[in-house]
């Protein structure tokens, strides 16, 4: 890509199932931003955490990290994961996480593409809901999900082990 963001939007997006060689560009992407630049290691070769977590999702068939090219270029990733419950009549949940995107096609219309091919995703698996989080700190991204149709109907919590 050569930066500019009007690409994304005149080439239609390809998405597909990361895979090994896709890992560095995704931790690009989650090092890309301000909270990531303080939690992910840009270490060359990629760290052997991101190697042992990529082999981990890929070998799960309720797990489906995702990434979007354009052209040569990979320009957004996301993980979907696919939850089984006993709640809601057995009602299968699609989870949304780690949605990033490149810099280089941030405003080109590249998140709106990437979250509706993750919602058929979960509507092709028989999910009854999609779910999602965000930092507290990304109002943006909020502001973006909300205008997707995404209503903040919960209270989230984390507790760090």
């Amino acid at each position: 890509m050569n930066g500019n963001k009007t690409e994304v939007a005149q080439v239609q997006p390809v998405f597909r199932r990361a895979r090994a060689a896709d890992v560095a560009a995704i931790v690009a992407m989650l090092a890309d931003d301000p909270l990531g630049s303080r939690r992910e290691d840009l270490s060359e070769p990629v760290a052997a955490c991101y190697r042992a977590a990529f082999e981990a999702i890929d070998a799960d068939p309720n797990q489906l990290l995702a990434v979007a090219e354009v052209g040569e270029a990979t320009v957004g990733c996301l993980q979907l994961s696919f939850i089984p419950g006993l709640s809601r009549k057995g009602m299968w949940r699609g989870q949304i996480e780690s949605v990033r995107i490149s810099s280089s096609a941030r405003g080109s219309g590249l998140g709106r593409l990437m979250i509706g091919w993750a919602i058929e995703e979960c509507r092709r698996r028989d999910c009854g809901l999609v779910q999602l989080t965000t930092d507290k700190s990304r109002t943006d991204a909020r502001r973006f999900y909300e205008s997707l149709g995404f209503s903040a109907s919960h209270e989230g919590m984390k507790l760090a082990l």
